[in-house]
């Protein structure tokens, strides 16, 4: 089969596809980054191919505020996937991008256009649309899943600079996480699938706390503080994003303890949109129906306060969605094996793929409950998302041929 092959130049902001005697189609790209050419350290070229059945990268977003679990969540992601996800071979030992066989996940912090100084400067914080290059995000995504590499700027978490950037190569799947998958229409609209991780304010105070505290030593007032003076720009800008998500994540407080405030013991909720394509809602029992189900007894040990499930259908933002929510934690993972087998459309490959990726994983935050479990899930639905895409876009050739 005969190959489209793409060679990234970063050199002139023409896109002129013209022939070479490889006896391919030679296209050079740029990109530039607000103010200033985003490869002013270095030029670099790269030759990238693509199959000629039109093939593309499936691009996922996960959408969250810092701290509420977007980097474990990639890690349960690429493991069903299989292969570790680690930083690029050789490369900046503080890139934030993750590579795996399968996948590659980009920090979007990487687009900030202001560093932790010019942010000081300028009075904004990360999370305000200003501080970050929405253009060059847009072109870049693009041009990875259309099969072009391109050279990614980084933004060092350690030392807050602009560091030089890297060569981002296409991958089966890429994940864009971060505070804006969703901000920008245009990324919104590159992306096949997407997640929104909703943590209510009085986890992610009980979170905060237990970190900032326990880990760091800081008092109450400064953490109660840093949670004020980002709230307004995480209201304005990250929050309303997840009205476009396909799925969210909600983690609230329990509703098994009366009064608790502590954020030990959770209520999950898994909404998932109807209608979306290559996505069918997970439930439990019977679909469409509304069901609570506690499940405590002789097949599932549970220890106060118990377990609690819930299904049934919703309407979240005007779209009719699916809503699967737990509410507890589980005192053996080994027992998941029991919910797994009454939970339906969870696109497993075989029995018990669950609670063995649940097993694997045991040591990871939110294993015991919903916020694991649930993020278990989407990656299965996910993998099960991209298979379907590509099977598509094969068989699609091939129809118009037969026609």
């Amino acid at each position: 089969m005969a190959a489209v092959c793409t060679v990234y130049t970063v050199q002139s902001l023409n896109s002129t596809p013209t022939k070479t005697h490889l006896g391919f189609h030679q296209k050079q790209v740029v990109f530039y980054s607000t103010g200033k050419r985003i490869s002013s350290s270095r030029r670099c070229s790269n030759i990238t191919c693509s199959a000629a059945d039109g093939t593309k990268t499936v691009v996922i977003g996960l959408a969250a505020d810092s701290g509420c679990g977007k980097s474990t969540f990639m890690r349960r992601l690429t493991s069903v996937f299989g292969g570790a996800a680690e930083p690029p071979k050789g490369g900046n030992p503080d890139s934030n991008t993750l590579i795996s066989d399968t996948t590659t996940v980009i920090c979007l912090d990487d687009y900030h256009s202001l560093d932790r100084t010019g942010r000081k400067q300028k009075g904004v914080t990360a999370l305000d649309p200003r501080a970050n290059d929405f253009d060059l995000m847009y072109e870049q995504v693009k041009a990875i899943k259309d099969g072009v590499a391109v050279e990614k700027p980084i933004y060092n978490h350690v030392t807050g600079l602009l560091d030089p950037p890297e060569l981002i190569k296409p991958p089966k799947i890429l994940v864009i996480e971060g505070l804006h998958p969703m901000y920008d229409e245009r990324v919104r609209d590159l992306l096949d699938f997407s997640i929104y991780l909703d943590i209510s304010n009085e986890v992610k105070f009980a979170w905060k706390i237990q970190r900032d505290m326990a880990e760091r030593g800081h008092s109450l007032e400064s953490i109660k503080a840093s949670i004020e003076a980002r709230k307004p720009d995480f209201d304005a800008y990250i929050d309303p994003q997840k009205q476009y998500a396909d799925a969210v994540i909600e983690v609230l407080p329990t509703q098994l303890i009366p009064g608790d405030n502590e954020g030990k013991v959770l209520r999950v909720r898994l909404i998932m949109k109807e209608g979306v394509k290559y996505f069918s809602p997970v439930y439990l029992f019977d679909e469409g129906s509304t069901i609570s189900w506690i499940p405590c007894g002789r097949k599932l040990t549970c220890s106060y306060p118990g377990i609690k499930f819930f299904y049934g259908p919703d309407a979240y933002f005007s779209h009719e969605v699916s809503v699967l929510e737990m509410d507890g934690q589980f005192d053996r993972l080994d027992e998941l094996i029991y919910v797994e087998s009454h939970l339906s459309n969870i696109s497993t490959k075989f029995y018990g793929e669950v609670t063995q990726q649940m097993l694997k994983h045991n040591d990871f935050p939110g294993s015991n409950n919903g916020t694991g479990l649930f993020q278990t899930i989407v990656g299965l639905k996910i993998r099960d998302l991209y298979e379907q895409i590509i099977s598509s876009r094969v068989g699609a050739p091939l129809e118009a041929t037969k026609a």
